[in-house]
């Protein structure tokens, strides 16, 4: 007997529906064909244990299973449960005529009990555009995918459960979460603050500009001044996540497997801070089996390197293409994925190897020569992309102890950097894809960012006397663009051109000895 299962495969962020076509008849054999991996290969040990744990078996009889499209590579353990399901119905041990409204994932145990999936959100959105009646997963899947509207999802424990449903001897209860209400109840909760950090205010007015603009910031100063401090609270000033932004980002973490069973939609801005031994294919994805790397992982948010010259500087510079074009493409010899990365970078790093160099209080020990050579670990071009280099200075004691004096909290900068980023998106509303000051092209940066003689005179001075790139005379005039907007300014003058020129302190004649 001939039976088809619906199942789903992930590649990139999309899922791509599979046929599972089982035939059973007389014979002995079990074949596996359509281009499985040694993970979907190995499912029927699971299931043959599974079903007989249940009070199944498997039948006695030539197995054919087909994995259709069978040129598409099948990956993961996933398919186990539709397999299984498929098996049951073509052996007449269960029913089969609901098994064409459904999608089925899920890894068996031996016991039959089902463990979780990865890339339950894009399966569920390809379900309900396939029009299917339902999706069924397992349970510490089912909030993530039940996200979806107009789908039945519903969360399952073990295959008997799943079997009881298709006999109809078991109902189900779909899973309704509530996305707008999950999603307004907590895009804004926080357990960190912007007034929890004494001092530094010029950093903060810095990190607002960048926050405003969605600009790349570099920061470099002694260890201990507050670099990781201030950079962890860089998420609490950036405006919350669009629902569609939202979605996006919850996709991505879904296909990754990093969202967890009480989670159906993120709704804060990534945080993304990994460890400088991390290889060029997990900074931006890839792999035997292409998965998304943490620039992906970042997406919509922040993007932290901490220690930015302790990085390989291979890692480094497979970054300049994604800071350009906020998008990764991961190449294979049969296919290619592309996987988003707009991310605001932010890095951190010690002047020198002792960490003292520019110190006002400690002197630097490193010898001639070295301060330089630990900032060149760090390439030109990478820098360039780079909008605004930051000199961050330790916090003295009095300020430090000091309990009268007010800090403004991050709702408070989250208000300013809003309304700035408000006028950005009516400035780019035709514009598909740009959303803030960084992310203008030529012809929309000399539509927004006209410069009065003054101005221009001014640029030439500083290019002259920094030896700026036109690269970095662009980055300029798009912080002073998004100073402006901060100031509800429609035109850029010469005293944001003159802020956004001191955020250049890499460029700065003498800086390295």
């Amino acid at each position: 007997m001939l039976v088809k299962a619906y199942a789903s495969a992930v590649y990139g962020i999309n899922a791509t529906t599979i046929t599972v076509e089982v035939n059973a008849t007389q014979g002995v054999r079990y074949y596996l064909v359509g281009l499985p991996d040694n993970a979907v290969k190995e499912s029927l040990q699971r299931i043959e244990s599974a079903l007989k744990t249940n009070g199944y078996k498997m039948p006695g009889q030539k197995i054919i299973i087909n994995l259709a499209p069978a040129d598409i590579r099948k990956e993961g353990s996933s398919y186990d449960l539709p397999m299984a399901i498929g098996i049951l119905a073509a052996s007449g041990q269960i029913k089969s005529d609901k098994l064409k409204d459904y999608v089925i994932m899920g890894e068996l145990s031996l016991d039959g009990s089902l463990q979780p999936i990865k890339g339950a959100l894009p399966i569920s959105i390809q379900a309900r555009e396939e029009k299917f009646k339902g999706l069924i997963v397992p349970e510490q899947n089912v909030r993530e995918a039940a996200v979806v509207s107009d789908l039945k999802v519903y969360g399952v424990n073990n295959i008997k459960e799943v079997i009881g449903f298709f006999e109809d001897s078991l109902e189900l209860t779909p899973t309704i979460v509530d996305t707008r209400a999950e999603f307004y109840n907590n895009f804004d909760k926080y357990d960190i603050d912007f007034a929890d950090v004494k001092g530094q205010e010029s950093v903060k007015r810095a990190l607002e500009i960048a926050a405003a603009g969605g600009h790349n910031i570099i920061m470099i100063g002694p260890p201990g001044a507050g670099k990781t401090m201030l950079a962890k609270r860089i998420p609490t000033i950036l405006p919350p996540l669009t629902l569609q932004e939202a979605l996006e980002t919850t996709k991505i973490h879904s296909v990754a497997g990093k969202i967890d069973k009480n989670t159906s939609l993120m709704t804060r801005r990534p945080f993304r801070s990994p460890h400088h031994t991390i290889s060029d294919v997990a900074l931006v994805g890839g792999g035997t089996f292409p998965q998304p790397g943490e620039i992906s992982l970042a997406h919509n948010g922040v993007l932290f390197l901490d220690e930015l010259p302790e990085f390989k500087r291979t890692v480094l510079e497979v970054m300049r293409q994604p800071l350009e074009d906020r998008v990764v493409t991961i190449s294979r010899a049969k296919f290619s994925i592309e996987y988003p990365a707009s991310f605001m970078l932010v890095a951190s790093m010690n002047p020198c190897p002792c960490g003292f160099y520019n110190h006002p209080d400690k002197a630097c020990v490193c010898s001639p020569g070295i301060v330089q050579k630990y900032l060149s670990r760090i390439s030109g071009p990478l820098l360039d992309r780079i909008d605004i280099h930051l000199e961050v200075i330790p916090v003295p004691f009095e300020k430090l102890t000091s309990s009268q004096q007010k800090t403004e909290t991050s709702s408070d900068v989250r208000e300013r950097v809003i309304a700035a980023r408000k006028i950005q998106e009516e400035r780019f509303a035709e514009n598909k894809g740009v959303h803030s000051n960084s992310q203008m092209n030529s012809k929309l940066f000399h539509k927004y960012c006209q410069i009065d003689s003054a101005g221009t005179e001014l640029l030439k001075n500083a290019m002259n006397k920094l030896g700026l790139s036109a690269r970095a005379y662009d980055r300029i005039v798009k912080v002073s663009r998004t100073i402006a907007d901060l100031e509800n300014e429609k035109d850029i003058k010469t005293h944001h051109l003159s802020e956004a020129i001191q955020y250049r302190s890499l460029d700065r004649e003498g800086w390295a000895g």
